[in-house]
């Protein structure tokens, strides 16, 4: 359904080194810088853009908002929250873990990144 999803950083260098971090905990390669100065992810067909905010004003988070990341297994969304904080980004909501709604059983790990979007890597149980 996505073809991708490009989220604002005020510093692309510090951002990357978070994501290249985050991401590569769970097999995506480093970002590439662009012509246009922005990060890009490619994997499995989708792509994940960091850029600075073509208006000129400064990224902020979108309230209410997540992007989520899928990951094969509970170990590999805990070695993407553990590289995230270890680069920059910070805990938020419930630790990692198993959480339940209906038939739904899904292991959750959420941070926020340098510049304040909120995401998530996600195994389903």
């Amino acid at each position: 359904m996505f073809s991708h999803v490009m989220l604002g950083a005020n510093n692309i260098e510090k951002s990357k080194i978070f994501y290249d971090a985050a991401l590569g905990a769970m097999g995506v390669k480093p970002s590439f810088i662009d012509p246009k100065g922005r990060a890009m992810y490619l994997h499995s067909g989708g792509i994940l853009l960091l850029t600075k905010p073509i208006d000129g004003k400064a990224a902020t988070a979108a309230n209410g908002s997540t992007i989520g990341f899928a990951a094969k297994t509970p170990e590999e969304a805990d070695a993407f929250h553990a590289a995230g904080l270890a680069n920059g980004g910070t805990a938020i909501e419930d630790p990692p873990g198993w959480r339940e709604s209906g038939a739904m059983r899904l292991y959750l790990s959420y941070l926020r990144d340098p510049s304040g979007n909120k995401i998530c890597a996600m195994c389903q149980g």
